[in-house]
């Protein structure tokens, strides 16, 4: 086995493999402490508006309800940040990430302030979602293709999944749905911030030719 292989490999998406020990992490405290880090973190607008815990909208991106729930969004997150993030870098990843998962609570919180309607969520769904809106990005910034992806793909996988979240009950949608949109935004910026670069540094090198 050649470690340092495998080293130089992990370095290029370390976040993500940050963020899947974290969660990992805070779901076996959960397990030993019961309801107590959920009646404190998990994202619920009331909260929010009257108690001005505004940090919940970040908490309960890393809070999942079972072993299923951490289960799916882990393996997502895995697979999907480890090419995001090395193809728009550990800051751009980050702040997909974060913000994705911050904003999707927000969204969700307008949607539910609006049909009145309000219940408690957690979930790195909004933040995965938003992962997976970037990654579309990403592929449609390299022609369509990256590796083995097409962008035909990311696409009936985003259906499917937002499908899944309109039919199932129990599913924060809105939180999805506001992910995916934030993380697309903050993609392409990222994205044609990096192709700028690089035209610039070509056109420098060719420049000195």
């Amino acid at each position: 086995m050649d470690h340092k292989k495998i080293r130089k490999e992990i370095s290029q998406y370390y976040f993500t493999v940050l963020f899947v020990i974290l969660n990992i992490i805070i779901f076996l405290i959960c397990t030993i402490t019961g309801e107590l880090l959920y009646n404190i973190g998990a994202f619920f607008v009331w909260d929010v508006v009257t108690k001005k815990e505004y940090y919940r909208l970040l908490s309960a991106v890393f809070l999942h309800y079972d072993i299923d729930h951490l289960f799916n969004n882990m393996i997502l997150l895995f697979f999907i940040g480890r090419i995001v993030e090395k193809y728009i870098g550990h800051v751009g990843y980050f702040v997909v990430y974060i913000f994705s998962g911050i904003g999707g609570n927000i969204i969700s919180a307008l949607w539910e302030l609006k049909i009145e309607r309000y219940s408690y969520s957690v979930g790195a769904s909004g933040a995965v979602f938003g992962l997976t809106g970037a990654l579309l990005v990403i592929v449609l910034f390299h022609k369509g293709r990256l590796e083995q992806i097409k962008w035909q793909g990311v696409v009936v996988m985003l259906l499917l999944s937002v499908y899944n979240g309109l039919v199932v009950d129990n599913i924060n949608n809105a939180a999805h749905i506001g992910g995916l949109i934030i993380g697309i935004l903050i993609a392409v910026i990222v994205s044609a911030r990096r192709k700028r670069e690089g035209n610039a540094k070509t056109i420098h090198f060719s420049d000195t030719l």
